[in-house]
C-alpha cells in the first residue's frame, strides 16, 4: 500500500512521522474519513470544506489549495489501484517541541491513506446492532466544538472500550445534561409518529457528512426531521432507531440497553434510508 506524505508516497512502513509531532503528542490536528464507491469519491466538496472549517477553528493553517488536496486523494487511490473503500484524509500541526506551545510547530504534515474498510460485519445491516449507553459523557460543546474532527479522540475511544467490556460494537453517548449526542463513531437517528428525529450538534453531535445526505433523504421522501434534544426514553420507545456515518453508512440499531426497539427488527423506514442512500453513491461523486 502507497500512502501519502508530504508531496510523496511511500510504502507504508516507510510512511513516517517525527514523534515530537504535535499530533502525537497532543492530538493536535484535523482529519476527515472519506469514501469511494466504484472509483468515485463520495462528498469529496463537503469533507474537505469540513476540514477547513476544522482547522480554521483550531487555529491550524496549511499551505495545501483544496485542489491540490483533492488531486493527492485521487491519486492516492489511483497508486493503490482501489475502486472502493475508504480514505483517511489527516493534518497535523507538525514539529514542535514537548511544550503546548503550536507557534514552535512550523511545518504541518499532510497525510493520506486508502484502503478497504468494513466497520460492521454485514450481517448487522440486515439484523441489526445492539448496543449500550456508556458511562463516559461526550465533552461539553463550550470545551471543544463538536463540529471540529479533531485528532483527539480519546472521549469516544473511552466509551468504545465501554462497549466492547459490555460484549457490543458500538456505545451511545451522552452530553454533560444527559442528552443524547452521538456514538462513538456515528450519528443518531430515530424515527417516532412518521418523523425522523436527530440530536441538534448543540448536544454534541458532529455535523455528519453522512448525515447531511440522510436529511436530504428525508426530504426527498417527504418524511418530516426535527434536530433537537432526545434522552435514552425517547430511544427506548422509538418506533426505529439506526446510525449513520462515513465508515458506518446506515446501520440499524435493535436494541438499547437491554430493551428492544419497536419490534426489535430493523424497520421499513431505516431499510428505505440504507436503500435510497446506497442509490444515491453509486451514482455520485468525483471520479479518481
Amino acid at each position: 500500500m502507497k500512502v501519502y506524505l508530504n508531496d510523496q508516497w511511500l510504502a507504508q512502513e516507510d510512511a513516517k512521522i517525527s514523534v515530537f509531532d504535535h499530533g502525537l503528542l497532543y492530538g493536535d490536528g484535523v482529519f476527515e474519513g472519506i469514501r469511494l464507491y466504484e472509483g468515485r469519491v463520495f462528498k469529496l466538496e463537503e469533507h474537505l470544506d469540513r476540514l477547513a472549517h476544522s482547522a480554521k477553528t483550531i487555529l491550524l493553517e496549511y499551505p495545501w489549495s483544496k485542489d491540490y488536496i483533492k488531486e493527492a486523494i485521487c491519486e492516492t487511490c489511483r497508486k493503490n489501484q482501489l475502486k472502493n473503500g475508504y480514505i483517511r484524509l489527516v493534518i497535523t500541526r507538525g514539529t514542535g517541541n514537548l511544550g503546548l506551545n503550536p507557534r514552535l510547530c512550523k511545518n504541518p504534515q499532510l497525510i493520506i491513506i486508502a484502503d478497504n474498510i468494513q466497520l460492521y460485519p454485514e450481517s448487522y445491516y440486515q439484523s441489526g446492532l445492539k448496543i449500550i449507553t456508556a458511562a463516559t459523557r461526550r465533552i461539553n460543546p463550550a470545551a471543544l466544538p463538536p463540529m471540529v474532527k479533531s485528532l483527539n479522540y480519546l472521549n469516544n475511544i473511552l466509551a468504545k472500550i465501554e462497549a466492547l467490556n459490555a460484549g457490543t460494537m458500538e456505545a451511545l453517548m451522552l452530553n454533560d445534561q444527559g442528552n443524547v449526542a452521538e456514538c462513538t463513531g456515528d450519528n443518531v437517528f430515530i424515527v417516532q409518529n412518521g418523523s425522523l428525529i436527530t440530536p441538534h450538534s448543540s448536544s454534541g453531535a458532529l455535523q455528519g457528512i453522512t448525515r447531511a445526505v440522510i436529511i436530504e433523504i428525508a426530504q426527498d421522501l417527504e418524511i418530516p426531521v426535527i434536530e433537537g434534544n432526545l434522552t435514552r426514553y425517547d430511544l427506548w420507545n422509538a418506533d426505529e432507531f439506526f446510525l449513520t456515518g462515513t465508515a458506518a453508512e446506515v446501520i440499524p440499531v435493535v436494541e438499547l440497553d437491554g430493551r428492544f426497539i419497536g419490534s426489535g427488527k430493523p424497520g421499513t423506514v431505516t431499510k428505505r434510508f440504507l436503500e435510497k442512500f446506497k442509490e444515491q453513491v453509486s451514482k455520485e461523486g468525483v471520479l479518481i
